[in-house]
Parts: C-alpha cells; sequence; structure tokens
C-alpha cells in the first residue's frame, strides 16, 4: 500500500518539496505544523533524518515524516487520509525500529491515539498550547506567584533587560539547563544549539528579555530568569519560546514580571496574539499563564513505546 522513502537531509530539491508540501497541506488542513522546530533543527543538524510515505501503486507521496534518535513524528496528506497510510507507514518503520520510540499526535488527533492504540504505545506527556488576545488588558496586579504571598521590593531587586549573544551565552545554557533539569528537549540545549537558534531571521536580542539580580549596572547581576520571545517578520502572532525562572527565585514575582514585560514587548512589535506551549502537568505555569487571561487553543501528546 505505502513505502518510505528516506532521505539523510533536506537538500535534494524534489525530495524537500514533497516533504514541505505535505507538511504545509496538514497545517492548513488541521490549523497546526506536524513537525515542531526542535525535530526541524534535528534535521538540519543530521541528528534526525526526514523520510517521505509513497504510495506503492502510484508512486505517489501521501505523508511525510522524521526518524532518528528514538523519536518519530509522522503525518498524512488530509486528502489522502482515511485508506490505510499512516498504519503502513507506522507499521513498516516499526519493523525496523524494535527498541524505545516516542511519537508526537499534534492536535492530540482521534487517528493518532487509535493508532497508539494499535501499535501499543502509551500516552506519556501533554502538552497545552494557550493564546492570548492582547488587545484585551492583561491582569498584572494579581500576587507574584500562584499561591505566593505578595513581597514588596521586588521591583527594585530584579532588573530586566535585553540578551546579550556572547557574554551572556553561558550563563543562559547553564540556568536554562538547570531549570529544565527534568525536561527532555530544552533542558538538553547546549551553546551550540543556542547560536545555532540566534542565527534565525526571527531572532531579535530585544525580544530575549533577561532578569537580574540588581547589580551595579546594566547587565551586571546574577541571571535569574528570562523570556525569549520569538515573533516571525509579518505575523501578528508572537511566542512566548521558552520562560525560566531560577529554583532560588521562586516566589519572588520574576515569572510574572518577565510575562507582563514579554507581553508588553510583543505589542510595542505590532502582535495581536500571544502563544505558548507548557507541560500540562506545570501546575504552577499553567496558573500563572491562564491568570493573565491565556486560554486553550490545541492540545499534543506524545506517546511511547517500551522495548519489546
Amino acid at each position: 500500500m505505502a513505502f518510505i522513502r528516506f532521505a539523510p537531509d533536506l537538500t535534494d530539491a524534489a525530495f524537500a518539496a514533497e516533504f514541505h508540501r505535505v507538511s504545509a497541506t496538514a497545517t492548513q488542513g488541521d490549523g497546526y505544523a506536524p513537525f515542531n522546530e526542535q525535530s526541524l533543527f534535528d534535521v538540519a543538524a543530521g541528528h534526525r533524518a526526514p523520510f517521505l510515505v509513497v504510495e506503492k501503486d502510484g508512486n505517489v507521496v501521501v505523508g511525510a515524516g522524521i526518524l532518528g534518535a528514538g523519536e518519530l513524528d509522522l503525518v498524512v496528506d488530509p486528502a489522502r487520509r482515511r485508506h490505510g497510510y499512516g498504519a503502513a507507514a507506522l507499521a513498516e518503520i516499526l519493523a525496523d525500529a524494535p527498541g524505545e520510540l516516542t511519537i508526537w499526535s499534534h492536535g492530540d488527533h482521534p487517528a493518532a491515539r487509535a493508532l497508539a492504540d494499535r501499535f501499543a504505545f502509551t500516552a506519556e506527556r501533554t502538552l497545552l498550547q494557550l493564546r492570548l488576545d492582547l488587545s484585551k488588558e492583561t491582569a498584572g496586579s494579581a500576587p507574584a506567584e500562584p499561591g505566593a504571598p505578595a513581597r514588596t521590593g521586588i521591583r527594585a531587586a530584579v532588573q530586566i533587560d535585553a540578551f546579550r549573544p556572547g557574554p551572556d551565552d553561558a550563563e543562559w545554557v547553564a540556568l536554562n539547563a538547570l531549570v529544565f533539569a527534568a525536561h527532555p528537549e530544552q533542558g538538553a540545549l547546549t551553546a551550540s544549539d543556542l547560536a545555532a537558534r540566534c542565527a534565525e531571521p526571527w531572532f531579535s536580542a530585544g525580544d530575549f528579555l533577561v532578569a537580574r539580580d540588581a547589580g551595579t549596572g546594566t547587565g551586571t547581576g546574577r541571571m535569574v530568569g528570562y523570556n525569549w520571545l520569538k515573533i516571525e517578520s509579518g505575523s501578528p502572532v508572537g511566542e512566548i519560546y521558552v520562560v525560566g525562572v531560577h529554583p532560588d527565585a521562586a516566589g519572588r514575582g520574576v515569572g510574572r514580571r518577565l510575562m507582563l514585560a514579554g507581553l508588553d514587548r510583543l505589542r510595542e512589535r505590532g502582535c495581536r496574539t500571544a502563544d505558548l506551549y507548557v507541560e500540562a502537568d506545570s501546575a504552577a505555569a499553567v496558573a500563572l499563564y491562564r491568570s493573565l487571561g491565556f486560554t486553550e487553543r490545541t492540545i499534543d501528546v506524545q506517546y511511547r513505546r517500551s522495548p519489546h
């Protein structure tokens, strides 16, 4: 019914055109992208390989995916769904990948849940995509953090300024690793990963907000938190790319201050909507975002198959 055609990367123009066509068609039909940023970075770095799902009889591309490092992303062209191509592709992949494997279902698609059950995958992580209408006033007078008492002197003790590429790199990588020590993707970012993201067309140091303990001048205090914004050129939607607060600074209102500063920055840059992703079981973070007015847009679920 279908077979898999792998490529080491996306340098082959014809292969890449089909891969991006399927991705764009799925994005338009589903309302969300089938491949997250990290997956595409992994392909660019050579850590994982892209593939196409091809109909055997007509030699027509009906799907696409990314495989490697124990992770799988798979999508079928919306116009070609309900014909068994997803199941056929997954069966072929699993035949050659008997070990542990994870797969994302972006949008928590019912068909993905059915495939997961059929092939003995179990749900392991749930990621929420939340959105905020920036034309509405953001709640900023609530207590510093969910469940934490309001404190005085916080604004004087912490300053927020822009990230400094180069001088701030090592400190940010160390802080990010500490904050996301239990996070399988974010916490593993290296200096090279940071450099790759800073080289992206959307990167602007002014959109990378850093909170520091008050020092003798701008950029001199210890880094205690950050709010990295991602604003694509011409897009009305700005993303709260990643927010982190040092455990020592918990309960001091740093997270709320960074969020409010980030939302103000998005408005200044002309964004009308703010987007963010958060683990569903990060109770304090979810409560903070909801207290600011964020509401649920989509749900992504990661499934895992353990080795036999």
